[in-house]
């Protein structure tokens, strides 16, 4: 059996050979702003709850997860235009999100418990 490759070329020269992208692709990267989005606006609600109805320490704790929303919402847009100009380069990496919901995480957590400290100082 032969070892030469299938395809050879001559030095110096390049196939361009088309890379199709699935419709799917582009709608996944849809999807995943899109649940992005509607967490935000959970977020948010969470927050216009504690504003209207909440005391101080819940104004307080409103701002936080108003700051929070609106983080995550430019941290979405950025992801998603980052992800479709990747997508319509043909980027051959990684669209995978290592560090946006664990940013996320910690940052709700830290929320939470700068309300209940806030909670238990008050009384």
């Amino acid at each position: 059996m032969s070892t030469q490759p299938l395809l050879q070329t001559a030095p110096g020269k390049r196939i361009a050979l088309p890379v199709r992208v699935e419709p799917k692709v582009y709608f996944a990267n849809e999807r995943t702003f899109l649940s992005w989005l509607n967490f935000t606006v959970i977020l948010g609600g969470l927050a216009v709850g504690l504003l209207n109805f909440g005391d101080k320490v819940g104004r307080i704790s409103a701002g936080l997860f108003t700051f929070i929303a609106m983080g995550t919402m430019v941290y979405a847009l950025f992801t998603f235009h980052w992800r479709a100009a990747a997508i319509r380069k043909r980027g051959s990496g990684s669209f995978d999100d290592r560090f946006g919901p664990t940013v996320l995480a910690v940052t709700l957590l830290a929320a939470v418990v700068v309300n209940f400290i806030l909670r238990m100082v008050e009384h």
